[in-house]
């Protein structure tokens, strides 16, 4: 992406949470970004790629992406790194020991939680790393406050050198707000100060920076107390009191528009104080956070009387059609009507994969064959898991599937002894953490068949450059990895590694179906780009005879989206036997001339699309 020109000071500009956050990167003059990609934190750096006058990286985990950021607040520039919920659990090494260090330039890192399980495994609570690590967080309720967030939080974390966690969720990252921007503020880095007391944590040097650790967590504890972003506003309905922080301030505000509230920008430390003068307003007090009942347990633990998760559910977003009956209910009122009557009912629309995405052979070659235990990963390729192949067994994190069917191998029991462990992976997740489990698999000897699946991009997030495709974040000439060199320096045997092409479904059935065979590790590496990036080219396109259709349905299986039942039958056959006939057609307009359908193709009844008229041009 080449760099545009910012819009210039005190415009309003129409930005989502994500948009907002990186305008503020560029105009607290940060230097250095990096983030790996991950819904619903990924168009952070992507925006950010776009300004001028920094530095931005994709990196390879948000480990690197942090250890990157960190290494450039050491030399005294300003830098941003972020990532989604999950990405926190890979960087928090660092973050651990970053928390005794400190910065010497500001550090800001953001982290999406993805509240209500929009793209993700599990639903985490990113507040607790400000408790676990003692560093602050802040909490924007929307794109405006994302902006100024970011800009306090430079502020902050160079006052107190200290890393700032900027949480976020989905609903701020994606939903768009106005928001009244400023100009770029240059910043000039002291440069690296050597100090190896501070900044080489063995046992001696860290021990004594605990105290520092909890001396500055008590300085900011009463900053929070005294801080504009944390603020009461009164209301005459005094029955109810809130404390909340966030989208679920924001909820509050609307189901309770009378009602007082301690709304929490600067929630890590939580300011007690301050929640002891809200609830000296009000009858009761209701903590209203969104997952994990953090500042209630911690409210309690003061001695301050509140309810929460009592009365609130533990996941999901807390909207005011959840708050307004939870409220009615603590007040002995009748509950408001329900809108689920009138609410408009949403036809189903099951995930699938992309019309000719090269992992759809993968997943129908996988289906046809029998005795495997399927290890899954994170990506495109986890709906496998779904109709028509349900050809995954596992999906924990990225990168487990390497070790999960490591241990799948060597924890077999009687009934697996005879199954072969398939292990199914991405190529960016290969890179992002996948490789150290390979070579634990091929230092320890196991028996595991690996598909890496190599589409050239970050599919699931956008199809984001990495390592395996030679392009930046910009766009612009990278190395690329050349992945069955690396599977060989990882200790597979060469005759043990496979490139081929996932569309030619006899060659990826017949060697998947020999290499499961083989007691050692195997890689099959499959090498066809994802169809939404540059790389992929269209052929033309496939429609169906409707006079050689047999109903066969064997077409279906490969789960191409393009592919469309128009009547469904029954045939008794000369055995006595009755079949489920599906006759279908193509959508030519969608199709993009993989050739996958045709091969499973009985009747041999798909063939070129021809148009029933030319197409012509209308001035």
């Amino acid at each position: 992406m080449a760099a545009v020109m910012p819009a210039p000071a005190a415009s309003r500009l129409f930005l989502s949470g994500n948009e907002a956050v990186a305008r503020a990167v560029w105009e607290a003059g940060v230097k250095v970004a990096a983030a790996y990609p991950g819904t619903p934190a990924t168009e952070m750096l992507e925006v950010i790629a776009t300004y001028p006058d920094l530095y931005a990286e994709w990196s390879v985990n948000e480990k690197v992406s942090l250890e990157v950021a960190i290494g450039a607040a050491y030399a005294g520039s300003r830098a941003f790194c972020c990532m989604k919920h999950v990405g926190m659990n890979v960087a928090s090494d660092a973050l651990m020991t970053l928390t005794l260090t400190g910065v010497s330039g500001g550090l800001v890192i953001a982290v999406a939680d993805d509240v209500g399980l929009s793209s993700s495994q599990n639903e985490q609570d990113s507040r607790y790393w400000g408790r676990f690590a003692h560093v602050p967080v802040f909490e924007p309720a929307d794109s405006q406050e994302a902006y100024a967030m970011t800009l306090a939080a430079f502020e902050l974390s160079e006052r107190f050198q200290v890393p700032v966690i900027l949480r976020m969720t989905t609903r701020i990252n994606h939903v768009k707000a106005l928001v009244t921007v400023g100009e770029r503020q240059a910043h000039v880095g002291a440069g690296f100060r050597k100090d190896q007391a501070r900044f080489v944590m063995v046992p001696g040097n860290a021990g004594k920076r605990i105290p520092l650790m909890f001396q500055r967590e008590r300085d900011l504890r009463a900053l929070a107390e005294t801080s504009p972003l944390n603020f009461i506003e009164t209301g005459s309905d005094r029955r109810v009191g809130f404390i909340a922080s966030g989208p679920a301030y924001m909820h509050v505000r609307e189901a309770f528009p009378e009602a007082p509230v301690l709304k929490l920008g600067f929630s890590c430390p939580v300011p007690f104080e301050k929640c002891r003068e809200l609830a000296a307003l009000v009858d009761q007090v209701v903590v209203v956070e969104e997952v994990e009942p953090l500042v209630e347990t911690e409210l309690k633990a003061q001695g301050i009387a509140v309810i929460g998760k009592a009365i609130l559910p533990v996941q999901g977003e807390l909207s005011p059609a959840v708050l307004k009956p939870a409220i009615a209910r603590l007040l002995g009122e009748p509950l408001p009507e329900s809108q689920a009557a009138t609410a408009l009912q949403v036809f189903p629309r099951p995930p699938t994969m992309c019309v000719a995405c090269p992992h759809l052979g993968v997943y129908y070659t996988l289906s046809q064959v029998r005795n495997l235990n399927i290890s899954g990963d994170i990506g495109c390729y986890t709906l496998g898991a779904g109709h028509p192949w349900q050809a995954m067994d596992t999906c924990v994190s990225m990168g487990a599937s390497m070790g999960i069917a490591h241990g799948m191998d060597k924890g077999r029991g009687e009934s697996d002894k005879d199954k072969r462990v398939v292990a199914v992976i991405g190529d960016s997740t290969f890179l992002h953490m996948g490789m150290q489990g390979l070579l634990d698999m091929v230092y320890n000897k196991g028996n595991v068949t690996v598909l890496l699946l190599d589409n050239r991009a970050v599919g699931m997030t956008g199809g984001q450059d990495n390592p395996g495709n030679g392009r930046d974040v910009h766009g612009d000439d990278a190395p690329r990895v050349d992945f069955a060199k690396l599977v060989s320096a990882l200790g597979v045997k060469d005759e043990r590694i496979h490139v081929v092409n996932p569309y030619e479904l006899p060659v990826l059935f017949k060697t998947i179906r020999e290499e499961v065979k083989v007691p050692e590790v195997s890689v099959i590496i499959t090498d066809q780009p994802c169809v939404l990036i540059k790389d992929y080219h269209k052929l033309k396109p496939y429609a169906v005879d409707e006079d050689k259709c047999t109903g066969c349905g064997n077409c279906i299986d490969v789960g191409c989206p393009a592919i469309h039942v128009t009547r469904r039958g029954k045939e008794v056959k000369a055995s006595g036997r009755e079949v489920d006939l599906a006759f279908v057609r193509i959508e030519s307009s969608v199709c993009t001339g993989c050739g996958l359908c045709l091969q499973p193709c009985a009747p041999k009844a798909i063939e070129p699309y021809v148009p029933s008229a030319p197409i012509t041009l209308v001035k």
